[in-house]
Formats: structure tokens, C-alpha cells, sequence
């Protein structure tokens, strides 16, 4: 990845986040000239500029991309922006509708226009599974996200910026995710609230994710939408490794751990989908990512598909695999304690 991103100037929206954060720390590996952290999280900044201290080629902007201004100042110079800045909590968008608009659409359709007024080479939006087939505001807005991205290839005229989307699921460990949820819960002793025991989830660890984001990025030429391979888990599975795991540790036994099911929120899915059939004809497989390009050709070393890609169809993780997951993608795990029984 030196190669991608050496001497290159890098913005990345959101850059405070569980992902934009680690976009952050791995981009600086490949020595840029700087990298531009975007946020509106005033303590999320502080944190990053705390912790990355010794970097003198990072610049910490307060800023919103709903302020096209703002931005303009932010790219100026950007060779690679990675837009990570979104509202993500399914819930909270259904009870926000017009703010997850703002931010999630009107917020993206700013970054794009001004990275095509800045001449910014590479553009990749960070989208998520609820965008495939959305039954919820916050799909129904990254949907249009990604159309925004894709469709700025068509719109940008001279401009030279190429613009791609990542796609992938719910990622381990990260901020508003399940497993520290759950940790929560655990260390108060229960109860363990789960909407659906049968409930399926893609899930991926962070670094991971990130590791995938910057090959995508080298990869782009404009118009992809490239989609992570990724386990499949059931959320009941996850919660019983968890509370077999954690109880202890807390001061509590296993057993006095209650599970207590909830039903499902507004907006959630029994099962999450990265892939539609209809975007299989123009999507083609690597071992690491399927990538939906309309100016695809295929080579020998590739795989067309023919089939959509859901958590429902996949075989789901076995609870002794889910313990491996958790061991080697959340730092609280990696000291292999619970048990490797099924």
C-alpha cells in the first residue's frame, strides 16, 4: 500500500470513528505528506491528536461536511479522500429521519462536489450492508449515498476524480456495535437483550475491514462498488460465547446471565444482504471482495457470479469458530480464556 498512498495528501470525513480512525493509524504507515481528520466529534478529535502525537503530518479539523465551506478549505491539495463520515445507528436515523438525510445524503452529495472542484484523484464512500434492499431510513440513505458516489463518475465532466464505494458489514468491537452492547450488559449482570435469537449478521474485525478499504482504494478507477467477504454469525451464538466468556471475569456465573428477547426494532432485518441478484450480472469475484462494475470485463483469474449474497445463506459460524472470531479481532478476548466447547 506504500505505493497507493506515499507523498499523497489524504482527507478522511469522519475520521474520529471505529473506521475512520483506523483508516487514519494505517494510511500514516505508508508515509503521506499528511492526512486531514474531518469531524464533528470535538472529544473524538482531541482523543485521536492525544494518541497519534508523534505523527507531525496529521491535521485535526473541526468541521461538518454539511458546511460545503468548510469543506472546500478541508480538501484543498487532496489527492485521496476516504469518506467515512455517516449517521449509522438504524434506530436512531428511524427516529431521525430529516437529520440522517442531511448528514447521510446531502452531506455526501457536498464531499463529492467538492472533491470534483478540487481535482481529488481518488474518492471512496464507505458504505454498509443495510444499503442493499434498505427496509429502514438508515439503508435507504447510504443506498443513496452510493448512488451519489457511483453516479458522480457520469456527472463530473473534465473532472479527473475517480469515485468507488466499499461495502461490508457489521465490524467487530466497533462504537454503537453489539459486542461492547453486550459487554455492557454482562458486566451489570444481565440481562442480555437480543431481538431475535435467529437473527443473522455479517461481521468482520476492524483492521480487517480497513485492510480491505485500502487495497479498494488502490484498486478504483471509478464506478465500483467493492463488497467484503465476510462471515456470517447468528446473534444468539455471539451473546452465549460472550456471557460463557465475560461472566466471570465480571464476578458473576454463566448460568445467572439472563438472555432476555426483546423483538425486533423499527428498521432491522432478520438477515443482512451485501449482494442483489441484479447486481451479480455485473459483478465479478477475487478472493477477498466481490467488485459490481457496469464496465467489467473478466479475466481468467476471475469469477463471474450469478447468485445474490445474504447472511440468511450462508452456514453460520459455530460458537466455537465465533470464540476464535472474537479472540483474534477484540483485544479483550486475546487472552483465550472461556471455553472451546461447542
Amino acid at each position: 500500500m506504500k505505493s497507493a498512498f506515499e507523498g499523497k495528501s489524504i482527507l478522511v470525513t469522519g475520521g474520529t470513528g471505529s473506521i475512520g480512525s483506523e483508516i487514519v493509524r494505517e494510511v500514516l504507515k505508508s508515509r503521506p505528506k499528511v492526512v486531514r481528520v474531518l469531524t464533528n466529534d470535538e472529544n473524538g478529535l482531541f482523543a485521536l491528536e492525544q494518541e497519534l502525537e508523534k505523527h507531525s503530518n496529521i491535521r485535526y479539523l473541526a468541521g461538518d461536511i454539511r458546511d460545503k465551506e468548510r469543506l472546500s478549505r478541508a480538501m484543498e491539495g487532496v489527492h485521496v479522500v476516504f469518506h467515512a463520515a455517516a449517521l449509522k445507528h438504524v434506530h436512531l436515523c428511524e427516529y431521525n429521519p430529516f437529520e440522517a438525510v442531511k448528514t447521510n445524503v446531502l452531506g455526501t452529495q457536498n464531499v463529492i462536489e467538492v472533491a470534483m472542484e478540487e481535482q481529488v484523484e481518488k474518492f471512496i464512500t464507505i458504505s454498509t450492508d443495510k444499503a442493499v434492499n434498505p427496509v429502514n431510513v438508515m439503508g435507504a440513505t447510504k443506498l443513496l449515498a452510493e448512488r451519489l458516489t457511483i453516479s458522480a463518475n457520469s456527472y463530473k465532466g473534465s473532472s479527473r476524480t475517480a469515485f468507488a464505494c466499499v461495502r461490508f458489514g457489521n465490524v467487530l468491537d466497533s462504537r454503537g456495535s453489539v459486542v461492547p452492547v453486550f459487554r455492557r450488559q454482562i458486566e451489570k449482570g444481565g440481562p442480555v437483550t437480543i431481538t431475535d435469537p435467529e437473527m443473522t449478521r455479517f461481521v468482520m474485525s476492524i483492521p480487517r475491514a480497513v485492510a480491505l478499504v485500502l487495497k479498494a482504494a488502490e484498486m478504483a478507477r471509478g464506478g465500483e462498488i467493492f463488497i467484503f467477504k465476510m462471515p456470517a454469525l447468528r446473534i444468539r451464538d455471539l451473546a452465549d460465547v460472550m456471557i460463557s466468556d465475560l461472566a466471570r471475569r465480571y464476578g458473576f456465573a454463566p448460568e445467572s446471565i439472563e438472555v432476555k428477547i426483546t423483538g425486533k426494532r423499527p428498521g432491522e432485518k432478520d438477515y443482512e444482504e451485501l449482494l442483489t441478484e441484479d447486481e451479480a450480472v455485473n459483478a465479478y469475484e477475487t478472493k477477498e471482495m466481490f467488485v459490481i462494475s457496469p464496465q467489467y470485463a473478466a479475466s481468467a483469474s476471475e469469477v463471474t457470479l450469478s447468485k445474490s449474497y445474504t447472511s440468511k445463506d450462508q452456514k453460520p459460524l459455530s460458537k466455537r469458530e465465533v470464540r476464535r472470531l472474537l479472540r483474534n479481532s477484540v483485544a479483550e478476548f486475546s487472552d483465550g480464556f472461556g471455553e472451546d466447547a461447542e
